[in-house]
């Protein structure tokens, strides 16, 4: 059982002693529960800090916790009338739901979007967080661009002849996405994107205002020649995956790189370059980004340490040429003032050791493997199933012969949790399809025991 467990377990069990318990007795002690129940002192403390948060306790040092005063249920109001308030907005919940929501109890997850903990560089990540604290600075106002060093490490890291000077360092990709959004468009204009995409950009977007167009892509990436006509309708935000696209996994290749630009240039339009997977590369790194070879500001670069590091590290960056960076600035500073400190010094701590390059080699390694069981356990259960095979990125895409709803509601009786295809279409899919992360199990035999349910779930 993990801790986070063990204490929801534990705080149920003292939840239910308050219960039983009048106002202002004593609970058991500390010492009294972890010999009692075989539990940590730490899971003690913060099974007790909880109930204290929820009112329902009160703690005094050196005597112990006791009951606290019962609370009237607060009175419930009449809030309807804000349906009829509320401006109409195109916000889909269930797809934004379906990015974060938690997968039942005993479950295998294969909808997730991050790393495993084992997976995680947890050691490193305490190790640059002590460091980072023990800063004279740490705790104060950073600046509103990011950490100078932190800048220095971005720009590095797109290549090219970038410097510090081009780079926002934002709160995460799905921040960062969510700003240039809101600076680049005005509500009720077009967006071009890939279809399939990521189905947090739709949501970002039409949370803008903005209209997402459909473009659709082959194994090769997004089509120059229905790009140019869709450019033709007048839009000019294009929001692209060229290293490692989701859910597909597809790159786009090298020739089609120069003519995506070419179209965007002429057509007056940004292209804002999300390149979430720079360091997922499994066999070999992605392409360099598209944003090194763009000296005249066409491209809006987003990056991010989450998905490589853990998903509390959000750190990410903005990178751009020209006045759009002032643009995205001044929205960043209407939004939140500034990233944190404590957590920009933590990332610059990270970044800067070998122990970065160390967990980047071998996660490299770890997710080539984790694929390559996945994709063959599928095409022994499932072979009439056609299989993606990226060479960077988190998932598999699958190409289904049957309606989806019926499989994900099936895998789900099975005990898997998967992602439906249907979110990441702008209108529309052409077919009916899955999206499996490899890297959100606990191992590779949880990933072989994830394709025999889905396949057991097929047959019956």
């Amino acid at each position: 059982m993990s801790q986070s467990s063990t204490v929801a377990w534990l705080a149920d069990r003292l939840r239910t002693e308050v219960a039983r318990l009048a106002v202002g007795e004593r609970l058991p002690s500390s010492r009294d529960l972890v010999r009692k129940l075989g539990v940590s002192p730490v899971s003690v403390a913060r099974a007790v800090a909880l109930l204290a948060a929820e009112g329902l306790v009160q703690t005094r040092p050196g005597t112990g916790t006791f009951v606290a005063p019962r609370r009237a249920a607060p009175a419930r109001g009449d809030t309807s009338w804000q349906t009829v308030t509320l401006p109409s907005r195109p916000l889909d919940p269930l797809t934004v739901t379906d990015l974060l929501s938690a997968p039942p109890d005993g479950a295998i997850t294969m909808a997730g979007g991050y790393l495993h903990p084992s997976l995680q560089p947890t050691r490193a990540l305490a190790a640059a967080l002590a460091r980072a604290a023990r800063r004279p600075d740490a705790w104060d106002r950073a600046p509103s661009q990011g950490l100078a060093p932190l800048r220095t490490l971005f720009a590095r890291m797109a290549g090219g002849d970038l410097g510090p000077e081009d780079v926002l360092v934002t709160g995460g990709g799905q921040g960062a996405l969510a700003m240039a959004f809101r600076a680049l468009a005005v509500p009720g204009s077009p967006v071009l994107v890939e279809s399939p995409t990521y189905q947090g950009a739709l949501a970002a977007a039409r949370a803008a205002g903005l209209r997402p167009v459909p473009v659709p892509l082959d194994a090769n990436g997004i089509r120059p020649d229905l790009l140019a006509d869709a450019f033709g309708t007048g839009a000019r935000l294009l929001y692209l995956q060229p290293g490692c696209h989701n859910p597909t996994g597809a790159a786009l290749a090298a020739d089609r790189r120069r003519q995506v630009l070419e179209l965007a240039r002429a057509a007056n339009a940004f292209v804002i370059e999300d390149d979430f997977a720079r360091h997922l590369g499994h066999a070999a790194p992605p392409p360099p980004p598209l944003v090194a070879d763009d000296p005249d500001g066409t491209v809006v670069y987003l990056t991010s340490l989450t998905k490589p590091a853990a998903p509390s590290l959000r750190v990410g960056a903005l990178i751009a040429r020209g006045p759009v960076l002032e643009r995205l600035r001044a929205t960043r500073l209407v939004d939140d003032f500034f990233l944190p400190r404590p957590l920009q010094e933590a990332a610059l701590e990270l970044l800067s050791t070998p122990a970065w390059d160390r967990h980047l080699r071998a996660l490299a390694t770890v997710l080539t493997d984790r694929r390559a069981t996945l994709a063959a356990a599928l095409a022994r259960e499932t072979p009439q199933w056609t299989v993606s095979q990226p060479s960077t990125g988190l998932h598999l895409w699958l190409a289904l012969d049957r309606a989806e709803e019926d499989v994900v509601r099936e895998a789900r009786d099975q005990g898997v949790t998967v992602v439906s295809g249907r979110g990441h279409f702008a209108a529309e899919p052409p077919g009916p399809h899955l999206r499996l992360s490899f890297a959100a199990a606990a191992d590779l035999a949880e990933l072989a025991e994830a394709a025999r349910r889905l396949g057991r779930a097929v047959r019956d």
